[in-house]
């Protein structure tokens, strides 16, 4: 919206000059974001304590866990509002990735709520079943990866791959060559489709196993959406994307609007989510902020970098798969309970201890993803 006064009147009044610097815009936004959450975040609290929605604690969780029964839930909402908001006032909104990283947001943030409010209605910690909830996922998915397929038709996009430590090496998701004989059209985009539905689908769930912690996964997305901006503004700036060899997406520098959207509202939302919590996010804001963060990491092409940048949600969803599998084949359990959080939980550390201890392990992966712009 602030940008349209830019292009309408920067020549009557120069100071107007300042929202065509996406730096500028994206700082603007992340304070936009960050104080929204602070000034409405008490109502909320206050609304859904009227409305008693509160969490329900599973009985075979971690027994310190019992005493956070009732506690405001579905505070992903508020997260949404301070993500959604920002980018509407401060983003180019003519730009299509624009529009596509906020369906997807909101998409994924719908199945949430629906989740989120049938635990609440029965009063129990029983939202939509797994296979429901998966199924959706992924019909959001493949309509975004299909967006992005007319997207790459029109030159908009493109479906190679940027592999990190490698400057030449991009192979592309596209079947072509003497295999494309033996596909039609439509289904030669099928292995990139496959590869969009993993990336947002897994990012998605990994971000809300690790949310079971006070400030545990929102202050992990802080961290991945930080690195995020990063990277996409570097991505959508042409010196830059040069200089470290990258693919130059222009039109995708708009995003690091969105992500410095995710971060402010983020460390708004911490201000009341830090342990003891005054609420939590539930799937409404697990899932949407999962799916974001993957969606933006496909849009700029970095999609192999987000097992560093969301280190602690792979490892977080790598504990469930471990422990379901070994229990499956062997009987036997490999963690005390999974996800691995609460393995730390029963082996006597605090939680505010295992909290910032996983912070600095996600700002190590963070880094370490930051630092492949050179390494290659």
């Amino acid at each position: 919206m602030f940008y349209y006064l830019y292009i309408k009147f920067h020549n009557q009044f120069h100071v107007l000059n300042l929202f065509r610097y996406i730096t500028f815009r994206t700082a603007y936004a992340s304070l936009t974001a960050l104080l929204l959450c602070l000034v409405v975040g008490p109502w909320v609290v206050r609304m859904l304590k009227r409305f008693q929605i509160g969490q329900y604690v599973r009985e075979d969780g971690p027994q310190s866990h019992m005493s956070k029964a009732g506690t405001p839930t579905m505070g992903g909402v508020l997260i949404n509002l301070c993500i959604f908001v920002p980018t509407l006032l401060w983003a180019d909104l003519s730009n299509v990735f624009i529009w596509l990283v906020l369906g997807v947001t909101a998409a994924l943030a719908a199945i949430g709520f629906c989740d989120d409010y049938r635990k609440v209605r029965k009063h129990k910690n029983l939202g939509l079943t797994g296979r429901t909830k998966f199924l959706l996922q992924i019909l959001v998915s493949f309509v975004f990866g299909v967006a992005l397929i007319f997207l790459s038709a029109r030159g908009f996009y493109s479906t190679t791959l940027t592999v990190p430590f490698f400057k030449r090496f991009r192979p592309d998701f596209l079947i072509t060559g003497f295999l494309s004989r033996f596909w039609t059209y439509p289904l030669a985009f099928m292995p990139f489709l496959l590869f969009v539905i993993l990336v947002l689908v897994g990012s998605s769930n990994a971000v809300n196993l690790t949310d079971g912690l006070d400030g545990l996964a929102i202050g992990c997305v802080i961290i991945a959406a930080s690195a995020l901006t990063v990277l996409t503004y570097v991505t959508g700036h042409a010196v830059f994307s040069e200089y470290l060899d990258l693919q130059h997406l222009p039109r995708v520098g708009e995003l690091t609007i969105f992500c410095g959207s995710m971060v402010g509202s983020s460390l708004g939302f911490l201000w009341y989510n830090a342990y003891p919590a005054e609420i939590f996010m539930g799937d409404v804001g697990s899932l949407a902020l999962g799916g974001a963060i993957a969606c933006v990491a496909v849009l700029i092409k970095q999609e192999l970098l987000l097992p560093f940048i969301g280190g602690i949600f792979v490892i977080e969803a790598l504990s469930v798969i471990i422990q379901v599998v070994s229990f499956r084949l062997r009987g036997k359990r490999v963690f005390r309970m999974a996800p691995i959080h609460h393995h730390f939980e029963l082996a006597g550390w605090k939680e505010s201890k295992i909290i910032v201890r996983f912070w600095i392990a996600a700002l190590v992966f963070a880094l370490l993803a930051l630092t492949t712009l050179k390494l290659r």
